[in-house]
C-alpha cells in the first residue's frame, strides 16, 4: 500500500491517530479541509488517494484545533498512539 517514497492521504492520517476509521479520514480529505505544503508551494488536498512524502507540511482543524504537522514517516500499521506521534511533528507554536 504504501511505498518507500509516499502513502496515502487517508492512509497515514488514520495511521497518525488523527482519525478513528480510514472512511472518516477519507471524508475529511475529500472535503478539502486539508492544506497541503511541498517544496514552498500551498495546495488544497482533495483526494484521499493523494500521496504525501516525508517532509510535507498538513496544516488542518479538528474539534477546533488548528493542527500543524510535518510528514515524518508512513509506519507499516495502525498502531499505538506512541508508535503514530513518530509519523510527525508538530509545527509552529504550542
Amino acid at each position: 500500500m504504501s511505498d518507500a517514497g509516499h502513502c496515502r492521504a487517508d492512509v497515514w492520517l488514520w495511521r497518525a491517530r488523527f482519525f478513528k476509521t480510514r472512511s472518516l479520514a477519507g471524508r475529511f480529505v475529500e472535503e478539502g479541509r486539508i492544506r497541503l505544503t511541498r517544496a514552498g508551494a500551498e495546495s488544497r488536498v482533495d483526494k484521499p488517494s493523494r500521496g504525501l512524502r516525508v517532509g510535507d507540511g498538513l496544516v488542518f482543524a479538528i474539534g477546533g484545533r488548528l493542527i500543524a504537522v510535518r510528514v515524518v514517516g508512513f509506519g507499516e500499521r495502525r498502531g499505538p498512539a506512541s508508535e503514530a506521534r513518530e509519523l510527525y511533528e508538530a509545527v509552529g507554536s504550542e
